[in-house]
């Protein structure tokens, strides 16, 4: 695939051959976002009033909280919680529970900055896969060759090919076979090592090689939550 700056990220993520590309994407994003909250976005008012209003999921919170800058998430947490107090909590407590404002409480526990900003982010690189895939070649066989997609990014790669400035429909027929196929040939071997894990815990299989089934649950969990990442 001819490198440009719209496809070198693709290209990094592709590359590996290890674990779940989409994940790799979606940690690669994460990274890029809890760094950017704690550092240069304390000199953009815009991003602050976002931040302000929309908060964090308890995820990214601690990611923040442990990337060590303490200053930066004091003053994130200063204007935030004011927002809270100013907009969401009764100025007067003895008063009826105000459901419209429970209701905006509770789209505020469901409310990350950082979740959104990668979901847009995931969706405009999803955007240059499916073109690079589309032209066939050397990027197609890349994507053909990754180990497995996840299921959790199995749904949300074909949310998105199926959507707007997804897949062509002319070509949407073998991009959905060649992603499924690397689910159900990971989802196969999972299986086959889950069920070897088990067996090895009869006393007729003492001794025996455990194989590849020794890590069986780590990664059948990675594959189904959707947290694989090849450090």
């Amino acid at each position: 695939m001819k490198e440009t700056i719209v496809t070198i990220p693709i290209n990094d993520l592709f590359a590996p051959k290890c674990g779940c590309p989409m994940c790799r994407m979606e940690k690669m994003l994460e990274d890029q976002y809890v760094s950017y909250i704690t550092g240069d976005a304390m000199m953009e008012p815009n991003t602050r009033i976002q931040t302000n209003k929309k908060g964090f999921c308890r995820r990214h919170f601690l990611m923040m909280a442990q990337s060590g800058q303490k200053l930066p998430n004091a003053l994130i947490l200063e204007t935030h919680l004011r927002e809270i107090h100013d907009t969401l909590i009764p100025k007067k407590t003895a008063s009826k529970p105000d459901k419209r404002k429970l209701a905006e409480i509770k789209a505020q526990l469901e409310s990350c900055y950082v979740c959104d900003r990668i979901e847009a982010d995931m969706h405009h690189l999803m955007a240059t896969v499916f073109v690079e895939w589309v032209k066939g070649g050397e990027f197609r066989r890349l994507y053909n060759e990754q180990p497995f997609i996840c299921l959790k990014h199995y749904h949300f790669v074909m949310g998105c090919a199926m959507g707007k400035g997804g897949v062509p429909s002319k070509y949407l027929s073998d991009f959905h076979g060649d992603t499924a196929s690397l689910v159900k040939n990971y989802l196969e071997s999972l299986e086959s090592d889950i069920s070897h894990f088990v067996a090895m815990f009869d006393y007729r299989n003492r001794g025996k090689d455990w194989g590849s089934s020794v890590d069986a649950i780590e990664r059948s969990i990675d594959f189904l939550t959707g947290t694989d990442v090849c450090e």
